[in-house]
């Protein structure tokens, strides 16, 4: 089970939680960052924010799939995009929140980076997931 909590005592967060809590013993899948490239290895939305952001979704949720859960599923990312721009930042944001990942909601951070590891990628997404068991719920 996911606890998603939003604190009262902290600002009111825009689509995200401030924490989410997961009852020991639970299968978790702790994924590496999803990037930009398509199944060939080939840059997708070269200087686009926003379409490599879509890219590393659709990415994300291969990788979600392969070990057994999905977005709603999604209890924390690190969403790194290459700009110090606030307005660049809040498109890529845009682009999560349209995603359904924050449906959760999830407990997430976005952070303004230098670069990211591949020549020309300007956004990588890094999520932890809790794998249901059969009935959907978290398993034990």
């Amino acid at each position: 089970m996911i606890q998603r909590l939003t604190v009262p005592d902290l600002f009111p967060p825009p689509r995200y939680s401030h924490a989410s809590v997961v009852e020991a013993g639970t299968k978790l899948a702790f994924l590496a960052g999803s990037v930009p490239l398509d199944a060939g290895g080939t840059l997708v939305g070269p200087g686009d924010p926003v379409r490599q952001a879509e890219q590393v979704l659709a990415n994300l949720g291969t990788q979600l799939r392969a070990a057994g859960s999905d977005f709603p599923h999604v209890v924390a990312t690190d969403v790194y995009v290459v700009s110090a721009d606030p307005a660049v930042l809040s498109a890529v944001w845009g682009v999560v929140e349209a995603s359904g990942l924050s449906a959760g909601p999830h407990a997430s951070t976005l952070i303004g980076v230098a670069c990211l590891g591949y020549p020309g990628q300007l956004v990588e997404i890094t999520a932890t997931a809790v794998v249901p068991g059969p009935s959907g719920e978290a398993s034990c």
